[in-house]
């Protein structure tokens, strides 16, 4: 697939070239040596095709392409921008304080094609797994307050924080993701979700050192399809509750995916505080599992390190939730959790054909405060 991606690329980059609406950042002085800072090359670039009446594009050719923090704002002046990238686009190395490398913003109607993300993100795992006073991790790219955006065919690697964040946008399609950071590199979630509705996630393998992809306050409106993940944290709703006024979550759909050696499969985590909020109408289909510790799990009770939320409960109702036809392999005991909140019981849980098993045996499932239905051959036993 990246193959064929890169040579179709190739070859719409020679139409690109003679047409009057693409243009090229070599022509804007960038140069590919991994060594020159090209953020004003890519900006002028931007400038062009952000400020031309007619459909326009940017071009990268191949070739490594340093760039510090570049922000792209709209909005522009049509909405059919598209960027075609053939080569790496690297961060500096050594981590910096900016939060954002690579940002979109304010933008209605825009691609981005193929291309390499490379956050160079090694310097600030040090930081951070040192247990030294770091800055904030850097997100490589995030698409922020903008609509109708199309990702397809983007690697992304080492991020320094996480790959990719999609903020207060709607009408997201990402398509053939490729995502990847070691196991141990901390907080490097693949895609998070927040304040976005109306997204598509298919096609897309991730390799991270915490979730695959993340869904937080007010995301609704999602499929999640065709989906590789591990190592990582796995897919998680959450975490939620933990500031006043947050939006809930709802009308999520995960389907066909594929964990392997992640810590979760598929996760609704909420903090263990009374600050209200919900999520509802989820649905979890045809996913296979592969020594997961924690293939079905919902968490009411997390609380790091026992700090600002001792002697609390949560106050996020998870209610109308479908787990069908998941199957596999738990690398631990417990293969259903739903540990839920005291004061808000989770309702309306459905297990329908779920077939889990602990190192060949027969795993268990735990209940507390969640009521909800049984259909099909539910293994191991439900507690519902």
């Amino acid at each position: 697939m990246a193959q064929t991606m890169s040579l179709l690329l190739i070859l719409l980059s020679l139409s690109l070239t003679a047409s009057n609406g693409a243009y090229n950042v070599i022509d804007f002085g960038a140069k590919p040596d991994g060594v020159s800072d090209n953020k004003k090359a890519f900006l002028d670039a931007w400038a062009k095709v952000c400020s031309s009446t007619q459909s326009a594009s940017i071009y990268v050719p191949p070739g490594k392409f340093l760039v510090s923090e570049a922000h792209f704002m709209g909005p522009c002046k049509q909405n059919s921008v598209e960027i075609y990238i053939n080569g790496t686009i690297v961060a500096p190395s050594g981590y910096t304080s900016a939060p954002k490398w690579i940002l979109f913003q304010y933008i209605e109607g825009f691609s981005i094609f193929g291309g390499t993300l490379d956050g160079q993100g090694q310097s600030m795992w040090n930081c951070r797994t040192s247990g030294s006073n770091c800055s904030e991790a850097s997100t490589s790219l995030t698409i922020a307050q903008s609509k109708d955006v199309k990702i397809q065919g983007l690697t992304s690697v080492n991020s320094e924080g996480f790959h990719m964040l999609i903020f207060q946008s709607s009408g997201v399609t990402m398509q053939n993701i490729q995502i990847s950071a070691p196991s141990n590199s901390p907080n490097t979630d693949g895609i998070h979700l927040q304040l976005s509705d109306h997204v598509i996630i298919q096609g897309s393998n991730i390799k991270t050192g915490d979730d695959c992809i993340s869904m937080g306050a007010g995301t609704r409106n999602v499929l999640i399809k065709d989906i590789y993940c591990g190592p990582g944290h796995g897919i998680s709703i959450g975490s939620l509750g933990s500031i006043a006024n947050e939006q809930g979550v709802q009308n999520v759909t995960v389907s066909s995916v594929v964990f392997r050696d992640t810590t979760n499969g598929v996760r609704i985590k909420t903090w263990e505080k009374h600050y209200q909020g919900y999520v509802q109408f989820i649905m979890f289909q045809n996913i296979v599992m592969y020594n997961v510790s924690n293939p079905i799990i919902i968490d009411q009770r997390y609380c790091p390190h026992n700090k600002n939320c001792p002697n609390q409960t949560s106050g996020v109702k998870i209610s109308n939730v479908i787990y069908s036809n998941i199957r596999g392999y738990s690398d631990t005991e417990v293969a259903m959790k739903f540990d839920c909140s005291p004061s808000n019981p989770c309702q309306g849980i459905s297990l329908q054909d779920i077939r889990l098993t602990y190192q060949n045996q027969q795993a268990k499932s735990f209940c507390d405060n969640a009521s909800g239905f049984n259909s099909g051959t539910i293994t191991p036993p439900s507690c519902l």
